[in-house]
């Protein structure tokens, strides 16, 4: 993830979505802190019953935008999951939902109106009770898109208004009955409207003040983030630790030697290379990779020829060995794209083209479109990953007579190209919307909406199959029936891949170590970042 700062008071745009979600580059190391100590599990802890410390480390910058309804920074989205709280939460892998600041979870979920009674007794940091007003305050701004935030997308085409039943009730007025309502809701944080009414730019500068069982103690730009338990939490999931240092440490051989040695500095490391692992399970850490949604893509400028015929853009896809790829780009830690959803989740479904390797039906594909002698110029961004992987893409290109030069870039460079509308062909670079979710109507809207920033101004695909794709895509959305949104699903991953407009090659798998005499019930995730709410002190 780049960590080009973001300005406090700025609004945040699709282009900061991707920006901030790409993978993490630059160095930074830091000294030792606290060890973890003994206490109950966290999944039984009554408030008041934590102790110790824990120290994390994450590979993202702490340095951009804290906004809970703004950021795509890794570390502050996880950070947020301990000191803020959703009307709904989700398990960090599953995303199963249960109650968070509601007291329940609504009976019927295919109904246009959702009501939720606030927990009884849930305070924010600074003592005042939650009350309806702060959630009306917070779905005002994410619905309305003169304030343009991130999470606005996720609302907008299914949410008509959140209003007041009540001073501690809440109703949600849907346009359609939504499916995903209870996944979304977990991606808006609520906000006290008497400390941020007026006041954005506290929230983007890393002002923290919340209602979950961490607050937030000290904020150490580029270094660390220091957490101690909130007392008066009473919701499902109380801290286990009275403190928690979390340290950013972008570069991978400080980050890995942090959860090395006999007495580790850390007890838990995020971003864990995959090259690192023998090594660190020789030293007696546990260590697991997660599949989620970060995947390596194809973006194709629709507007530049032959990218505009889905035939070449197939051929192309076909001359990639992705295997290959994960093999040595990803170190084996990865899987081909076998869907425009990664395979190992339970809402992806086999596509009609699956891209396996297959040189000879992509030449014949170039032969269909009556594609000779082309030549590409591959925009890339210049993270170690995508570097490794984009070599496997040359060499299969190379390999079909498609004389392929590679135009390694930084990221936020790559980027500022795209948003000037200057030419380009192809771009390769990575991106993972799992971290706001895993239901298949944001994994795929993530990149394909109306007013995608992928979709519409880099790939400029905007024609009648374009549009037919997004009415399929909305019709899926607001089918209440299981089944028949299976099917609904199924249909448009296959349009996805007959298009390859935007295209995964492989996803990769996420890897976090820890310390199993010192923690345990803790999970690698499929998303940057970590989670401690059901951590247990050993």
């Amino acid at each position: 993830m780049p960590h080009s700062p973001i300005g406090s008071a700025r609004r945040f745009s699709r282009r900061d979505l991707l920006r901030y979600s790409a993978l993490a580059g630059g160095a930074a190391a830091f000294s030792s802190a606290l060890a973890a100590c003994g206490g109950g599990p966290a999944s039984t802890n009554k408030t008041g019953d934590s102790t110790g410390s824990i120290t994390a480390v994450l590979g993202y910058g702490n340095n951009q935008s804290w906004d809970p309804l703004q950021t795509a920074s890794a570390f502050s989205m996880a950070a947020n999951l301990h000191v803020y709280e959703s009307l709904v939460e989700g398990d960090p892998i599953t995303r199963e939902s249960f109650p968070a600041l509601a007291r329940a979870l609504p009976a019927d979920l295919n109904a246009t109106t959702l009501r939720f009674d606030l927990r009884e007794g849930a305070k924010w940091h600074d003592g005042q009770p939650v009350v309806a007003d702060d959630v009306v305050f917070t779905y005002a701004r994410a619905l309305d898109p003169k304030e343009n935030v991130l999470v606005h997308s996720f609302f907008s085409h299914w949410l008509q208004e959140v209003r007041e039943a009540g001073d501690r009730s809440v109703e949600f007025v849907l346009k359609f009955p939504f499916p995903y309502a209870l996944d979304r809701i977990q991606t808006c944080k609520i906000l006290p409207k008497h400390v941020y009414e007026g006041k954005w730019a506290d929230a983007a500068s890393g002002k923290v003040v919340g209602s979950g069982p961490y607050k937030v103690t000290e904020q150490a730009p580029l270094s660390h983030t220091a957490f101690e338990k909130f007392a008066d939490y009473n919701g499902p999931r109380p801290a286990a630790y009275q403190k928690m240092l979390w340290k950013s440490i972008v570069d991978a051989a400080p980050r890995v030697a942090a959860i090395s040695g006999a007495t580790p500095d850390a007890q838990i490391v995020e971003n864990i290379p995959a090259a690192n692992t023998e090594q660190l399970r020789a030293a007696g850490r546990t260590v697991e990779f997660a599949d989620g949604g970060n995947n390596l893509f194809l973006l194709f400028n629709t507007a530049h020829k032959p990218f505009d015929n889905k035939l070449v853009r197939q051929a192309l896809h076909y001359a990639i060995d992705n295997q290959k790829m994960v093999e040595i780009g990803l170190k084996g830690a990865g899987t081909p794209a076998t869907s425009f959803i990664n395979p190992a989740l339970p809402s992806s479904q086999p596509a009609v083209h699956d891209f396996g390797y297959n040189p000879e039906k992509a030449k014949d594909l170039l032969r269909q479109a009556g594609v000779d002698g082309l030549s590409i110029s591959l925009s890339t961004s210049n993270t170690s990953l995508v570097a490794d992987c984009v070599k496997v893409i040359k060499e299969g290109w190379d390999a079909i007579g498609v004389r392929t030069t590679l135009d390694s870039q930084d990221t936020k460079a790559l980027f500022s190209k795209l948003d000037s509308g200057a030419d380009f062909q192809v771009v390769a670079t990575t991106n993972n919307p799992q971290q706001f979710g895993n239901d298949p109507d944001l994994l795929i809207r993530y990149y394909y909406a109306e007013k995608s920033l992928l979709m519409k101004t880099y790939a400029r695909w905007t024609d009648a199959d374009a549009q037919g794709l997004l009415a399929l895509q909305d019709q899926a959305a607001a089918e209440v029936d299981p089944g028949q949104r299976a099917a609904l699903t199924k249909q448009l991953l296959d349009l996805i891949s007959e298009h390859a407009v935007i295209y995964p090659v492989v996803f990769t798998q996420l890897g976090t170590a820890w310390d199993p005499k010192a923690v345990s019930g803790v999970r690698a995730q499929g998303y940057p970042g970590i989670y401690l709410n059901q951590a247990k002190p050993v």
